[in-house]
């Protein structure tokens, strides 16, 4: 059985135990009413399972967002701020939102700021919502194709990871979310880093492998929750692979990136920045490019394409006084923040990635 993980203010349930905890806590905070958010796959594929395991006699109303990182706006809060207020949400509600990573950012920035705040609870059901968004109480919505530029840090009750979950997934979101574990690995532990690229899949394996990543993020996160140090070396590959991903979402004649895939990219960029000015060792580089390129495949980047994702930069939510902040790496595990890169070395790092 996975032991519960205890982060600032809420703690992480797994499995079996989080629906007792579950129906619980309901049972015992008087709420007046239950809004349930999901998008069109959550609701099919999860929901029902999910409303099969909570006893309740409180109503519970079912709000449907479309899927998909182009509805993580600001236009789709206003909708389901809408619904909530017509279906006499008030202080005394409580959210649950069932869903990845848009349904959670989105729902708790929802929550957070409807009455000023009301109770939410997050049931992640992608492995890259249970490994990364499920911790850290970062909510929020893009604008335009800029990620995550409005929202606000408040953390949920409760948050409960069912990797039954997972089962529902087509593979190319589970890869995608194994990105951020290989990330967890690579700033934190080689051993972790290691054990990830033996393993074989299996869910009792998986399970562990999921636990011993939120552990990572989480211990980062207690440490530094407002994000003014060592939270940062989360970003790790993040710089490049969110512009990269912004640029792809914006670009009608590029292929639309998942978030682990523009990471994967954005990590061999950063592990090539990070063996030129850090003399990370040429060897690992070589094995981390190897890995990432077979595990998520190889994108076409045309010169034209550096010069718009470098202006893209600028809107990274770590840049400080018009300084662009990368986090690199002088070994696995070894990180270091706030590395400033000028523009010509980041286009080497694209020719790099182009030539492997």
């Amino acid at each position: 059985m996975l032991q519960p993980i205890t982060c600032n203010n809420y703690t992480i349930h797994f499995n079996e135990e989080l629906y007792t905890r579950l129906n619980k806590h309901i049972d015992s905070h008087f709420y007046s009413k239950i809004f349930v958010l999901v998008d069109e796959n959550t609701h099919e594929h999860c929901l029902p399972y999910f409303l099969s395991n909570v006893q309740t006699n409180l109503e519970i109303e079912i709000i449907e967002i479309e899927a998909g990182e182009e509805h993580k706006n600001i236009e789709t809060c206003s909708g389901v701020w809408n619904v909530l207020s017509e279906l006499g949400a008030d202080r005394k509600s409580l959210m649950i939102n069932l869903g990845g990573g848009v349904v959670t950012d989105l729902g708790g920035f929802v929550a957070s700021t409807f009455m000023r705040g009301i109770d939410f609870i997050n049931v992640p059901t992608t492995l890259l919502a249970m490994v990364d968004a499920s911790v850290g109480g970062k909510t929020g919505v893009d604008l335009g194709s800029l990620k995550n530029q409005i929202g606000v840090i408040n953390v949920p009750v409760f948050v409960f990871v069912d990797t039954k979950f997972l089962n529902t997934l087509p593979s190319e979101q589970v890869r995608s979310g194994f990105a951020e574990m290989l990330k967890h690995g690579l700033i934190h532990d080689e051993k972790y880093w290691d054990k990830l690229l033996k393993t074989s899949g299996e869910t009792n394996e998986l399970d562990n492998l999921i636990h011993e990543s939120i552990v990572i993020k989480n211990k980062v996160v207690m440490e530094d929750p407002k994000e003014s140090g060592l939270r940062k070396t989360l970003n790790y590959g993040h710089t490049l692979g969110h512009a990269i991903e912004s640029y792809f979402l914006q670009e009608p004649s590029k292929p639309t990136l998942l978030h682990g895939e523009a990471i994967a990219i954005g990590m061999i960029l950063a592990t090539f920045l990070s063996h030129e000015l850090h003399s990370f060792p040429v060897n690992k580089l070589k094995t981390i490019t190897e890995v990432f390129i077979q595990k998520y495949g190889k994108v076409q980047f045309e010169p034209t394409d550096y010069e718009r994702i470098i202006e893209l930069l600028k809107f990274d939510k770590k840049n400080a006084f018009g300084d662009i902040n990368f986090v690199l790496l002088e070994d696995i595990g070894k990180t270091i923040i706030d590395v400033k890169v000028d523009n010509d070395l980041i286009i080497k790092s694209f020719e790099y990635y182009k030539n492997h």
